[in-house]
């Protein structure tokens, strides 16, 4: 096994798929000489050339239409955007070509297709570094979402992202980016993580905590708190965000009856609202309290240090909200 960080884990997973399938390319702003603002396309243009990493102008529009285009046509284009803010600016391609293609086409075209980029907050990025808005995404047939916490899902998930037939929005936490190690498979170990699937990363008794993303490691250290005030808290990551495992969910919950949902994004029309709604929906008998969420305010992210940890969840907030679920 190789020990690596997040990014390195994407990197080396989409240098593997290159090597493997001549039909993947790169496209994006920067991508190719800088090796990305992050440095993740580090050396590609080097080893793959200039056909295959290319580097685009200023325009997300241009690079997610270019990309869909490449798709259509049978290559297995992963379009990178500089901070995942900044697809609103080609959220037409998006939503309204790429999710749409194999529907307008009776089925007849695939769209493989991966859209990358940095996300999420923490950082001091301020407003157009720091957004978290999967759920845009989220509301939209055709579309995959994902959201790995951990290197090797962030590995497996992304091989699998670049193998399907279908759009696949790949959000990677920029927090994690260097601060989180795990170990990836040696190169020619095919690993995969099939997307639609979630991992119970901390069994317990007394509550669940279902989250994804960053708040994974956020709801992880809470849970260890918990534990010693005898509060066994069950931790659900849910990694791809779309489809929703329901069925990891719905065990979780039958078997701890609470129910605590933990998201970045601003509360209001989240993830995390339609979790709530399928557990109120299907297993209402099932439970034993309401079921809470903990969020961001409904506010854009601050760029001062100390409004950021205002705006955004945090440890402490889990806590909280745990506490008063677990004692209700």
């Amino acid at each position: 096994m190789r020990e690596v960080t997040l990014l390195e884990a994407i990197r080396t997973a989409m240098w593997e798929e290159m090597e493997r399938d001549p039909n993947v390319f790169l496209i994006g702003e920067d991508i190719g000489r800088l090796g990305g603002a992050f440095g993740v396309t580090h050396g590609f243009l080097e080893r793959f050339g200039p056909d295959r990493v290319v580097d685009a102008p200023i325009s997300e529009t241009a690079i997610i239409g270019v990309a869909v285009g490449a798709a259509a046509m049978g290559k297995r284009p992963i379009a990178e955007m500089q901070f995942m803010d900044f697809i609103s600016c080609g959220f037409d391609q998006v939503v309204n070509v790429a999710a749409t293609y194999r529907y307008r086409s009776g089925g007849t075209v695939s769209l493989p297709l991966v859209i990358r980029g940095p996300s999420g907050g923490y950082v001091g990025g301020s407003l157009y570094h720091s957004q978290q808005f999967e759920a845009w995404f989220f509301h939209v047939p055709g579309l995959k979402v994902v959201q790995p916490a951990f290197p090797d899902d962030a590995y497996g998930l992304m091989k699998a992202a670049i193998r399907d037939n279908n759009p696949v929005l790949f959000f990677e936490h920029k927090f994690l980016y260097r601060r989180i190690k795990g170990h990836i498979p040696q190169p020619g170990e095919d690993f995969i993580v099939p997307l639609g699937e979630a991992r119970i990363r901390r069994e317990g008794t007394h509550l669940s905590i279902i989250t994804y993303g960053a708040m994974v490691h956020f709801a992880l250290e809470a849970a260890q708190q918990l534990e010693t005030e005898g509060i066994s808290a069950e931790v659900v990551d849910l990694r791809t965000i779309k489809p929703l495992d329901m069925e990891t969910i719905f065990h979780s919950v039958r078997k701890t009856s609470k129910v605590l949902i933990v998201y970045e994004a601003p509360l209001t029309g989240g993830v995390g609202a339609e979790i709530a709604a399928r557990l109120a929906e299907h297993l209402f008998e099932w439970l034993d309290a309401p079921i809470m969420r903990v969020a961001a305010k409904d506010s854009f992210v601050p760029f001062a240090e100390p409004l950021e940890k205002f705006v955004l969840p945090s440890v402490d907030d889990i806590l909280m909200a745990a506490r008063q679920l677990a004692h209700y």
